[in-house]
């Protein structure tokens, strides 16, 4: 199973963005900046997001972008799928013609794991991840290292 960077992307985004939801529009520069992902990727991401609804954009100075949803709403499975990014196992495109046209012997295998992993990130919405250590720890490092370059204040300053 290999989940490509558009869908990845798509997860850290958004998950950057409830991270700092707290501070009002989230700027994609600055998710770009937190994350290393370009600000022309995210721009067309967020374009897709926008489309599904699940994100909101504010425009003018101070702009930026804003969950349209609870982070409880949001799962892992329709962030993906917002970006039309298919999570395929069976090496056959989902067709079931990887054999001259025809199904091969483990299509259907493939094919069901597909729809148990996405089912396994159904079950995975933001909220679960902002309560998971590992997330918060690698988000305050993300912080302290924005706030020493000089982008953010840093808490101990402000």
């Amino acid at each position: 199973m290999r989940l490509t960077t558009k869908g990845r992307y798509a997860v850290t985004a958004m998950l950057d963005l409830a991270l700092n939801k707290e501070k009002g529009p989230v700027s994609l520069a600055d998710i770009s900046e937190r994350q290393g992902i370009s600000l022309s990727y995210l721009e067309q991401l967020f374009a897709k997001l926008r489309k599904c609804a699940l994100v909101t954009s504010v425009r003018g100075p101070g702009g930026g972008y804003l969950l349209n949803l609870e982070c409880e709403q949001i799962t892992v499975a329709s962030i993906i799928d917002a970006v039309n990014e298919s999570i395929d196992a069976t090496g056959c495109n989902s067709q079931g013609n990887c054999q001259a046209g025809e199904t091969c012997l483990t299509h259907h295998l493939w094919s069901d794991l597909s729809d148990q992993i996405h089912n396994f990130l159904s079950d995975i919405s933001l909220a679960d991840l902002l309560k998971r250590r590992d997330v918060v720890a690698v988000a305050d490092r993300q912080s302290q290292s924005t706030a020493a370059d000089g982008l953010i204040p840093s808490v101990a300053s402000a």
